[in-house]
């Protein structure tokens, strides 16, 4: 019996051996690989061994007082990243907690700099201007594997670098949205809205508002980056 296993898994052995060496995937005979059927490509490593650097930014993430879960690093297509991504559900006020609506992954980075400007940029202007503090920012999503609209650049979006924030909803129940009350809303939500888009300025590297083109006429495009845009 044993011998006769040895006769039938010995012809494979070198087929096996070659193809570890060579780093390639045994396919069926005649076939080709095809990249456009294969799952994303996923990095199942936990925060803890993630980059030194990338640590850096969870630690500073963490003081914040942000609610957040580390994602898988995935590759799901050319120029489509998530790396060092994070699953944001909450972030901290001077005073109160606040939620997150509608929002994917979001880099590390992307996640630190957003706490920020919504704890200072965003909360504390809502009790100057509006008279009460923020409950919930509600946003149209971030990570997206697309380009920019008419080009054939990758969108920061494709590497989960931008979030597009829609409104803001405080705790006395008001919702202050992009979408209206940027040109119709009372003197001092018009106020508040472009407030938070200075402040966000000042943090991001593009931000793009209603002021900016009419496709960004119902949100605030904040991205991060080394460069500065701000309209």
């Amino acid at each position: 019996m044993i011998a006769r296993v040895m006769r039938i898994t010995r012809p494979i052995l070198p087929a096996l051996f070659l193809a570890a060496l060579s780093g390639c995937q045994l396919l069926p005979s005649g076939g080709e690989r095809d990249d456009r059927r294969l799952p994303p490509t996923i990095d199942r490593s936990p925060a803890a061994s993630a980059s030194v650097p990338s640590q850096q930014c969870f630690a500073q993430l963490s003081a914040t007082g942000a609610s957040y879960t580390p994602l898988p690093n995935r590759f799901d297509a050319p120029g489509c990243t998530q790396v060092d991504a994070v699953s944001l559900t909450g972030l901290q006020g001077d005073a109160s907690r606040f939620a997150i609506g509608n929002l994917g992954p979001v880099t590390c980075e992307t996640a630190s700099t957003f706490a920020g400007w919504a704890r200072y940029g965003v909360d504390r202007a809502a009790r100057i201007h509006l008279g009460a503090s923020l409950a919930r920012i509600e946003t149209f999503g971030s990570y997206s594997c697309r380009n920019v609209a008419g080009s054939t650049r990758r969108s920061a979006h494709a590497r989960a670098e931008a979030i597009d924030v829609a409104a803001f909803v405080l705790e006395d129940g008001r919702r202050i949205r992009v979408d209206g009350d940027w040109d119709d809303g009372t003197a001092a939500e018009r106020e508040f809205l472009r407030v938070v888009r200075e402040s966000a300025c000042k943090r991001f590297g593009t931000v793009l508002s209603p002021d900016y083109d009419a496709a960004h006429a119902d949100h605030l495009h904040l991205e991060v980056g080394g460069g500065s845009f701000c309209r």
